[in-house]
């Protein structure tokens, strides 16, 4: 019998030894029960704690809370499983599995492979490559769906999970009202209480398994002056404005009011003391309530060329009213004794680093780039950064294009501030729509996470759908691993997930997929090539698509069904993968020629079809999220001949 004795008591330890448990028996089970207790002199069986009781060096961690250290060294019989701080034990534990042949590969059980058999020893002293590895919610989530990335992150090797805004309403809405596919699915709204709820239920998630939890972003620009910033991501009549609070709102073209009726993109007059005080202490109360954040993002408003033009506001620049703002935070926050962690963000306007302020307590805060305009088509030269930074243009600057060009502005910030940084990236958002094979999507990321550590960035959090498996996971799961191997290489990550999702056939799958991208390349679907989408002779290579997708079918019944569950559901996914392909083609035939009607017709049979068959595949797909930016990017621009 097998025995599992806590050194340190922590609930995430306790956590720790109840998934080894679990585990333990799936892997050997004819091999007993397996015992858990409590025990700080433990000598032998699996001892899980901190490194620190049990007498290991843990000097490499700047700081034991945020650097992750995994130390591992068993037999067949048991042994040590430990990190330096308890969210580290519980990946030290999956990490063991994962040497031991367990693979989680999508979000749920049907997304385990948990091989039967004996144990085999492991020793493992590691640091991961990042410090910050992490995601957000994004596009359309459901419940079950949330929880389950969130089991997911730590058994990828994830330390970070972030929840933006206060009321995430607008994210749930995307699924609960079924947008882009009511007619197959009759919308069933929830109200503001129940996502509120289902956040706390999620937050209580992150908290078992130690994950730094990140929280808000956008919307305090709405909350402190009597705008609901649950309605953040909604159009809204400008009288719901308190108008004894418009007086603070930006002033644009000398009106104060929402920007476009949206509380998500109207920003505040930042000049006004009496404006940054009520903002400061809607933070502050936010805070002292919720303590379990680790790290709350303070982000002005989620657009650009919307800044307050009054005559105090243009005295400076957007960045350094910002500074200012967040010094009085920090000062607050201070002379309540709370430790609070914020984030920043170069994003929008803040894209360019401020002139004059600084952050003056650089230890309370984290500086994040959002380069969110950014191709991804390309990432950052091999041969440094060549690009100059441009002056701030109050309400009338041109966003990046590239991210060559946000870090020629990014390391402006950096010459302003001392402190860590970081990115807040968009590879599974609106890019993975135009990656047909998830590929591309998969090489891009990978490299991306290679320059930004060459680049001294210290992680990433990925703003995208939590449902970014389709047609395989690949994409995901090669961020997860780059972020926490620094050695691992693309091609042995590949053969990692892609051999346990199809068996010893998957390049077969593989040379498929690749296929399909060739036929359909991202540079061409997502409209960067200088034809956009009218280029005639690309049509009898998108036909082609077809001819592609059946010799797939016939790679797909022969490996329709296996004893692995996680195979079966790969190979089903990819038939339905393989439906989408084919009336995309139909689709892109037509919009290549220029006869937009056409195409679009024939893109909402692809959005019918497919939203008929969302519930099966829902866990993997987000309909929403692919079928708004195809459509919007896509099928509702007019072709330019």
């Amino acid at each position: 019998m097998l025995y599992i004795k806590k050194i340190t008591s922590d609930t995430v330890v306790d956590f720790a030894a109840e998934e080894l448990k679990k585990y333990l028996r799936m892997m050997m089970p004819e091999g007993g029960d397996i015992g858990i207790s409590y025990e700080r002199e433990a000598i032998d069986g699996f001892r899980l704690g901190l490194m620190q009781d049990l007498g290991l060096d843990t000097s490499d961690a700047e700081d034991t809370a945020l650097d992750d250290i995994l130390y591992i060294d068993c037999n067949e019989e048991g042994g040590v499983i430990a990190g330096d701080n308890p969210r580290s034990v519980l990946l030290a534990v999956y990490e063991y599995l994962r040497r031991n042949g367990c693979r989680w590969l999508y979000p749920g059980v049907d997304g385990e492979y948990i091989p039967m058999k004996d144990i085999v020893p492991v020793r493992l002293r590691h640091k991961p490559a990042m410090r910050y590895r992490g995601q957000c919610n994004e596009g359309a989530e459901f419940q079950r769906c949330m929880l389950e990335t969130i089991d997911l992150a730590p058994k990828l090797g994830m330390n970070v999970y972030m929840m933006e805004f206060r009321v995430p309403a607008q994210y749930y809405a995307g699924y609960y009202e079924h947008r882009f596919n009511s007619e197959n699915r009759p919308p069933e709204p929830v109200s503001d209480t129940t996502v509120l709820q289902w956040k706390r239920m999620c937050e209580a998630e992150i908290a078992k398994r130690g994950l730094q939890f990140h929280d808000i972003g956008h919307g305090w620009c709405a909350d402190p002056f009597g705008i609901d910033s649950a309605k953040c991501g909604s159009v809204i009549d400008d009288g719901a404005v308190p108008e004894e609070n418009r007086q603070y709102l930006a002033m644009l073209s000398g009106k104060r009011g929402l920007f476009m009726g949206k509380p998500q993109g109207t920003n505040f007059c930042m000049s006004n003391p009496k404006a940054r005080g009520m903002f400061v202490r809607c933070v502050l109360d936010y805070a002292k309530k919720h303590e379990n954040a680790d790290y709350i993002h303070v982000w002005l408003a989620d657009d650009f060329n919307n800044h307050c033009e009054c005559p105090e506001c243009v005295k400076k620049t957007a960045s350094d009213w910002y500074m200012l703002l967040l010094n009085e935070l920090d000062g607050a926050l201070t002379e309540e004794g709370l430790d609070t962690r914020i984030v920043f963000i170069a994003y929008a306007d803040t894209t360019w680093a401020p002139l004059e302020e600084r952050i003056k307590n650089p230890s309370r805060f984290l500086l994040m780039l959002a380069p969110i305009s950014r191709s991804y088509t390309s990432g950052l030269p091999e041969d440094g950064i060549k690009a100059k930074p441009t002056s701030y243009v109050r309400n009338n600057i041109r966003r990046p294009g590239n991210l060559e060009e946000y870090f020629a502005q990014f390391e402006e910030w950096r010459k302003t501030f001392d402190g860590k940084s970081i990115s807040y990236e968009y590879h599974f958002w609106r890019p993975q729509t135009f990656d047909v094979s998830g590929t591309v999507i998969a090489e891009r990321v990978f490299k991306d996470i290679r320059d930004y550590k060459k680049y001294g960035i210290s992680g990433i959090i990925e703003d995208g759908s939590q449902r970014s498996f389709f047609p395989t996971g690949l994409a995901f799961y090669t961020y997860a691993r780059a972020l926490f191997d620094g050695d691992i290489t693309l091609k042995e990550i590949r053969e990692e997930y892609l051999s346990a999702i199809f068996g010893e056939d998957w390049r077969d799958f593989y040379g498929y997929l690749t296929s399909l991208s060739e036929a359909l390349p991202y540079s061409y679907l997502n409209g960067s090539m200088p034809k956009g989408h009218f280029a005639p002779e690309r049509r009898a290579q998108i036909e082609g698509i077809k001819e592609i997708t059946a010799r797939g079918r016939e790679l797909i019944r022969a490996h329709y069904t296996s004893p692995d569950r996680v195979k079966t559901v790969s190979v089903r996914l990819i038939e339905r993968h393989a439906d989408f392909m084919d009336m995309l083609a139909d689709a892109m035939a037509e919009k290549c020629e220029g006869r937009d009607a056409e195409a679009k017709a024939l893109f909402e049979r692809l959005r019918l079809h497919i939203g008929a068959e969302e519930a099966e595949i829902e866990g993997y797909y987000d309909h929403m999220l692919w079928m708004s930016f195809l459509s919007a990017n896509v099928f509702e621009r007019k072709t330019a001949k």
